[in-house]
């Protein structure tokens, strides 16, 4: 029996869970609009231990998102999972934000078909990259990348090439600032998605049980834009 730790921090939302085989037994989330994941998190981990009634020695590994998103938060994720993997001498695994957060709004997202609304063809998950750019790649319903992640300043004629022929579907917290410039019949925008461990739980398992872990010594979040990294405060979350 294996129980695999989940982090997601990779924007405001500070989602938490705890994965026996392939089953979620504990969830503990904040998506507030403050930064508080340095304070949450050692209370949610703690929290979810308790609740499945296991030991941290107990937990087999630990995923975590590896970006891309925001710095601090980034920072704190990893950092978390780092200690909890050196300290118990696990492995890490990691896993693409922009991915998982395409896998949590298709969770939610299902097509009215009474509206004969058409399946989605594209889905563009986005996250706030501050000022005008966003993060983003597109994926087919397949989840087949078909874009590559980027960070960009998005304008009326970023998809003009895919909204003439597909239908689209944008998310994100990165999403609500480009809805005036991305005006189509085509494009349909989801409120309310944010990362989520839900979305990390198929690839956290499948890469689990192929063995495909990161160094735990070596590994850095993908920032994507260049920053120089300081100390995230995680005291207390170990002990």
């Amino acid at each position: 029996m294996s129980y695999i730790l989940l982090i997601e921090t990779s924007t405001r939302a500070c989602s938490v869970g705890l994965l026996q085989n392939e089953k979620m037994l504990a969830i503990r989330e904040d998506n507030s609009q403050n930064y508080s994941h340095s304070k949450l998190l050692a209370v949610f981990i703690r929290e979810l231990l308790q609740e499945a009634g296991i030991t941290p020695a107990e937990v087999s590994a630990v995923a975590v998102s590896r970006g891309p998103g925001s710095y601090t938060g980034l920072r704190i994720g990893v950092s978390a999972a780092k200690g909890f993997c050196f300290a118990r001498d696990i492995p890490l695994i990691a896993v693409d934000t922009l991915k998982a957060l395409t896998k949590h709004a298709m969770q939610l997202h299902t097509p009215d078909k009474t509206k004969e609304q058409p399946v989605p063809a594209l889905w563009c998950p986005m996250i706030d990259a501050r000022r005008m750019e966003v993060y983003y790649a597109l994926f087919s319903q397949d989840l087949q990348e078909i874009r590559k992640t980027t960070a960009e300043v998005i304008t009326e004629n970023t998809f003009d090439k895919e909204l003439a022929t597909s239908r689209m579907v944008f998310f994100g917290d990165g999403a609500e600032k480009c809805m005036p410039v991305i005006n189509h019949n085509n494009a349909l925008f989801l409120k309310d998605v944010y990362p989520s461990v839900n979305g990390m739980v198929e690839d956290a398992r499948e890469k689990f049980l192929k063995g495909d872990f990161v160094d735990t010594a070596y590994f850095e979040p993908f920032y994507l834009k260049d920053f120089v990294a300081g100390k995230p405060n995680v005291k207390g979350l170990y002990s």
